[in-house]
């Protein structure tokens, strides 16, 4: 398990660092059936693509998340990659995880204060460029994910807001 940790897998299945493996398996099993390739059917479309890629993902949360010497190695990393953070990030949000909201334009997912986290598309292409020019990145990767930091309007959480590279390249086709 020699990865970085850009996907919660937690997150991926919808469950919590403290959630048992009985618990683990019933989201990873829920979620095995809603977006299994099978139950899908045979259609090419980009809904069946995106379901079989949440397939393979939710797969390989459980995967790592139902062995308790790599969940200990994983809780260790996202631990270590938690502390290495500027500020405190509640979560990992995916793009695809939040609601867009037309009238305002934004991007919108709430916390657990009762506040949201919004942020515009704009924002979102903006804070990698700026990173990568703060810090003399070379060019992402393709496959790779980018992110952004975004606080809520309520409280002092914040959330990294995330998308594949791929992803964003297939939205602009």
């Amino acid at each position: 398990m020699n990865q970085t940790i850009e996907k919660d897998l937690y997150a991926v299945l919808g469950a919590n660092p403290s959630d048992s493996v009985q618990q683990l398996r019933h989201r990873y099993q829920q979620l095995a059936l809603q977006y299994h390739p099978d139950r899908l059917g045979g259609d090419c479309s980009s809904e069946a693509e995106s379901g079989v890629k949440k397939f393979l993902e939710v797969d390989a949360a459980w995967r790592v998340l139902s062995d308790q010497t790599t969940r200990t190695q994983y809780d260790l990393q996202r631990r270590a990659w938690t502390l290495k953070q500027d500020w405190p990030i509640d979560s990992t949000v995916y793009v695809d995880d939040m609601t867009w909201d037309d009238d305002q334009g934004l991007y919108t997912h709430s916390c657990r204060c009762g506040g949201e986290f919004s942020v515009t598309e704009e924002e979102l292409e903006e804070e990698p460029q700026r990173k990568q020019q703060d810090e003399g990145e070379k060019e992402t990767e393709e496959g790779q994910h980018k992110g952004a930091i975004v606080c809520c309007d309520t409280c002092s959480l914040s959330v990294h807001v995330t998308w594949s590279t791929d992803e964003k390249a297939q939205k602009c086709q």
